[in-house]
């Protein structure tokens, strides 16, 4: 196994960070390479991963490599890091970075195993920053790594005034383009989502006829076209 920090850990250097013995045993001060083929997945494990967070990690560490050690306990038993383990075996990644947590009981590390997930969720995000950065990173081309799908991007605006074949447009002309948000449930969302696909490819792209280069809107009008015409 190949140690990327050779420091050896020392509590007392943690100290005024934790009240107890575990909390100043950081795992994050010594990594190491492990074999995939040795990392086990948990069991308790209740995250799931689709297949299309898969994609984005895969994307995530094909442009920024591994910027994150899987986290595992003195058995090899993965605490956090399931997905970027996932996404490994999918590149053909063999070993990767990993940091263990020493001395943790049983009933911390399965609370930690939420945890890992739930306190990044508890967080929010300034909407006008978020829009500004994620607009700028769409001009970049650098949008599809930031982990937001394309209908979130398309919900908050982003890489609407980039649309292909867009019309140059008089001072004081109305666009005939309209950006039309919804609030759908969930499950709402998983059944327009799947129509608008399916739609999008019978359709096949817009040509440089179509009045919308748009390829999502225009799937979403012969929806609503042919819903209207069976009315």
């Amino acid at each position: 196994m190949q140690l990327l920090n050779e420091k050896a850990q020392k509590p007392e250097e943690n100290s005024p960070f934790g009240k107890s013995e575990i909390a100043r045993l950081w795992p994050a001060d010594q990594v190491e390479r492990r074999p995939i083929s040795e990392l086990i997945p948990s069991a308790r494990n209740a995250r799931l991963h689709s297949d299309e967070q898969i994609e984005q990690l895969v994307a995530s560490i094909s442009e920024w490599g591994w910027t994150m050690p899987v986290l595992v306990d003195e058995a090899g038993s993965i605490i956090a890091g399931h997905g970027r383990v996932l996404a490994a075996a999918q590149l053909g990644i063999d070993q990767v970075p990993t940091m263990v947590a020493r001395g943790w009981s049983e009933a911390q590390k399965r609370a930690y195993l939420i945890a890992d997930n739930k306190l990044t969720e508890n967080g929010s995000w300034d909407q006008a920053l978020l829009r500004i950065e994620l607009n700028e990173l769409a001009t970049m081309g650098l949008d599809g790594l930031t982990g937001f799908s394309e209908i979130e991007l398309r919900e908050m605006g982003i890489g609407v005034e980039g649309l292909g074949g867009m019309p140059v447009l008089a001072d004081g002309e109305r666009s005939p383009f309209q950006q039309m948000t919804f609030i759908l449930h969930a499950s709402q969302a998983e059944i327009v989502s799947a129509a608008i696909e399916r739609a999008a490819q019978a359709l096949g792209p817009p040509t440089e006829a179509s009045e919308n280069q748009n390829q999502n809107g225009n799937a979403l009008a012969e929806i609503c076209r042919s819903y209207l015409g069976a009315r």
